[in-house]
């Protein structure tokens, strides 16, 4: 449950009472402040919802509780601005040992709230700084989820899933590559083992990232080289290439107990 600073009006009477109920049901709570949810005197001290002002009355809170004998819970201290956030819990980093709680609130819809996720979450995680996390988005809670996911992954945070490496297209393509790419990405839904798929799509960048992934192909006029694991297996017509792929990844998957990660 979330405890919001800025609704408590008797800080006294109710956080006794919220300690005890929590303590009593044993759940654990989040302190959780942001912009909108500060202690009422924090804004005219600091003028703004500053770093300082954040961290500040999150840590006030904590104390309240501490002083009622209760300590199962975590802080989070979110804001639209990602260098705001990053500034408030790095503070609280260094000033208690509670677990903190990421989120870029109000963040916005993809890809705008997307970007400003990842950025903040990445630089804090790489600092060893944050526990849990939520992607807050303009969109369905499932986006979140899974934007939170590959996060995680791209940190090396999570276990890796499929992943599918392609380039960007440039002047070098003799393929078309944004429409090879959503078909091979389609036609590997749900697959459940942890490759890398490279999708290239010429012969001067393409070998050598193909060859670093799990799986991939290297096209140009009209065919595609078949990569697995560094090697060339096979070279197919481009429109056997996605078929292809699946053959090889299931073949790949079969033939040994463990999938590099």
């Amino acid at each position: 449950m979330r405890v919001n600073p800025g609704n408590i009006k008797k800080f006294d009477d109710k956080v006794k009472e919220i300690a005890r109920a929590a303590s009593a049901a044993g759940i654990s709570l989040r302190i959780g402040v942001n912009a909108d949810s500060l202690d009422v005197r924090l804004p005219e001290k600091h003028g703004k919802a500053s770093p300082r002002a954040l961290a500040e009355s999150a840590l006030w809170e904590a104390s309240l509780f501490e002083e009622h004998g209760f300590t199962d819970f975590k802080i989070s201290v979110k804001h639209h601005a990602p260098q705001t956030m990053i500034a408030a819990y790095r503070q609280l980093a260094q000033r208690c040992d509670y677990p903190l709680h990421l989120g870029v609130t109000e963040a916005g819809p993809p890809p705008q709230g997307t970007i400003k996720s990842a950025t903040a979450f990445a630089i804090l995680l790489a600092e060893g700084i944050g526990d849990t996390l939520r992607v807050s988005l303009t969109a369905p809670p499932v986006e979140e989820v899974k934007t939170g996911i590959q996060l995680l992954q791209a940190l090396g945070l999570r276990p890796r899933r499929l992943e599918i490496v392609s380039c960007p297209s440039c002047g070098r393509a003799q393929v078309d590559v944004y429409a090879l790419t959503a078909k091979v990405q389609a036609a590997f839904e749900g697959f459940p083992h942890p490759l890398r798929v490279a999708v290239m799509g010429c012969v001067v960048n393409g070998p050598g990232e193909a060859r670093e992934a799990d799986l991939g192909v290297s096209s140009g006029n009209g065919k595609g080289q078949i990569f697995v694991r560094g090697q060339v297996i096979r070279t197919v017509p481009e429109a056997q290439i996605v078929e292809t792929l699946i053959e090889e990844a299931l073949r790949l998957t079969e033939s040994s107990d463990e999938v590099p990660v």
